[in-house]
Formats: structure tokens, sequence, C-alpha cells
């Protein structure tokens, strides 16, 4: 009789993080909503094109020495008086349109961006010592959190965008002019992100393993950073990923009056409020493809935030 040999069975190879992620509830959803996949594929394109457009652009529209007036105005490729490699055609100053959509799509992202980081940090902070805390705290920070809400978020963007510019020494108004807006969307925009912590961290704080973390006497901060903070995640993620769209068409529209970003550093906004002005002059491509650049953008954002809502609703399960 032969003796049966042990049968040894080979580990399992564990599974990456890009492929748990898919596997999960979240990665399912992505999968099988169209919607989203295309949206995804869209921003991801935009914003590469955008970070990259140093690789593959014809001019830096930022650097005024590369512009020659007698290049301005000329119609896209595909029309009888364009002349590449102008594919959109220039503008009045010359300045290549492909080149001048790419950079400045690249400001507008970066702008809306910033404006979600700082209004998620000061949001979030003031949301957990408001909820934590409760009393005078609460009631102080929620006040001026109704205060702002109170007036329409453009309104106090042009008000502060247009102050700092006067505030600001000469030399220091077109350098900082980005600086200026992301403070002047982020002074409203972190009421959201309060409102919102300060609900979470409410129900949290009266919770068995917050009251035992208190009991062996784990920091206030470590308790609420550790703990608290990350049962938050979910909705501030949506939150995030819709004002980043917000964010951007905050920073186009103030671009867009002349209180943003100067038209020498020109963002999607400033674009358009050139266009505009030559628009019945028949130079329409001026004005039409950077608006189409940033419909293109905020709805590829749109659609991911309205995707990341629903994915992560429990009741749509």
């Amino acid at each position: 009789m032969t003796a049966i040999e042990p049968t040894h069975k080979t580990p399992k190879p564990t599974p990456s993080r890009l492929a748990r992620l898919l596997q999960s509830d979240l990665g399912w959803s992505f999968t099988h909503h169209p919607s989203a996949i295309i949206a995804a594929i869209m921003l991801l394109m935009l914003i590469a094109s955008a970070f990259l457009a140093p690789l593959f652009t014809v001019q830096n529209p930022y650097d005024l020495a590369s512009l020659d007036l007698l290049n301005a105005e000329i119609p896209p490729i595909w029309m009888a008086e364009g002349q590449w490699p102008y594919i959109l055609g220039t503008d009045v100053q010359g300045r290549d349109l492909l080149s001048a959509i790419l950079y400045g799509s690249r400001a507008s992202i970066i702008i809306g961006a910033a404006s979600v980081a700082v209004s998620l940090v000061i949001g979030s902070t003031l949301g957990l010592i408001a909820g934590y805390h409760g009393k005078w705290a609460d009631s102080l920070l929620m006040r001026a959190g109704d205060v702002l809400l109170s007036m329409p978020t453009m309104l106090i963007a042009i008000l502060v965008s247009a102050l700092a510019r006067q505030l600001l020494p000469p030399y220091l108004r077109e350098a900082g002019a980005s600086g200026v807006i992301v403070f002047a969307i982020s002074l409203s925009a972190w009421v959201q992100y309060a409102r919102t912590v300060r609900a979470q961290t409410m129900v949290e704080r009266n919770k068995e393993y917050v009251q035992a973390a208190r009991l062996i006497r784990v920091p206030t901060w470590r308790i609420m950073l550790k703990h608290i903070l990350p049962n938050t995640t979910t909705p501030l993620l949506v939150t995030a990923t819709l004002n980043f769209g917000l964010g951007i068409l905050i920073e186009a529209t103030l671009s867009f009056l002349g209180v943003g970003m100067p038209p020498e550093q020109p963002s999607l906004g400033t674009l358009i409020r050139i266009g505009n002005q030559y628009l019945f002059s028949g130079l329409w491509w001026i004005v039409l493809f950077p608006g189409l650049q940033l419909c293109l953008l905020v709805v590829s954002i749109n659609v991911l935030g309205d995707w990341l809502r629903d994915a992560l609703n429990p009741k749509l399960r």
C-alpha cells in the first residue's frame, strides 16, 4: 500500500490595493455606471492636458515676449484663413488659443482644488470643535456660519477680491491674485464642511468608543482626529467633489467680471471675458472654445459628484 502524500495548498496571492478597490461596493458601482466612467476619463484627460501643456503647446501664453501681433485674430485651422500650428486660432494679442486654454485650465483647476482644501481644513476643524465641545463654542461658530450663509457666495467673493486688490501693494496684486481668489472662495465655503462635521460629531461623541477613550484619558485632540473625524469622510468627500466644480465656476465668474486673474495670467474666466468683447466682431472662436472647456470641466466633476453621492448613500444600496 502506498502512502498518501500530503497536499500543500499554495497560498493565494494578496490582491493589490487597486484590485481590492475594484472589488468593493464603490468599485462595483463605478464600473457599472457608464456616465461616471465617461466623466472620469474626460476629467482625467482635461487635467492631464492642462498640467502637461508645456510639452506639446505652441507657446507659453504667460510669456509676453513670445506673442506676435502679426499672428492675431487667426481663425481655427479648418477655416479658409486658418494657419498651422494654431489649431483653434489666436486671439487679438496673437496668443495661441489652444495653449491659452490649457494653461488657463491649469490655473482654474489649481484655484478650485486649493479652495476646496482650505475650506475643508477650516470647516472640519471648526466643525469638530463646535460639535465636540458644544456650548459657547458651538453657538459662536454656528452663528458666524449663519451670517455667512445669509449672503450669496458670489457676493462675498466679489467683495473680498475687490477689497484685497485695493489693500495689497501694486507689485503684489497680480502675483497674489490666485491666493486672494482662494481666500475669497474659502471664506464662505467652509460653512458647509463645518455643519457636516458638527452634525456627525454630535452623534459620535456620545457613543461607547468615545466614552471609553475618555475613561482611559486619551487626549481630546486625538479623539477628534483619530476616532471621530474618520467617520465624517463620506459626506465630506461628496461635498468636496461638488465644491470643486463650484470653485472653478466662481473663479471663472470673478475673472469674467474683472476681479479675478489678471490678463497676463489668463484663466478660463479671463479668456471668456476677453473673447466676449469681440464676439460681435466675428471672432467667435475666442469665447467659444474657452467656454466649452469650462463646461466640459465642470460637467465632468458634477457627474462624478452625483455618482459618488449615490454610491455612498446606504439608503440606495
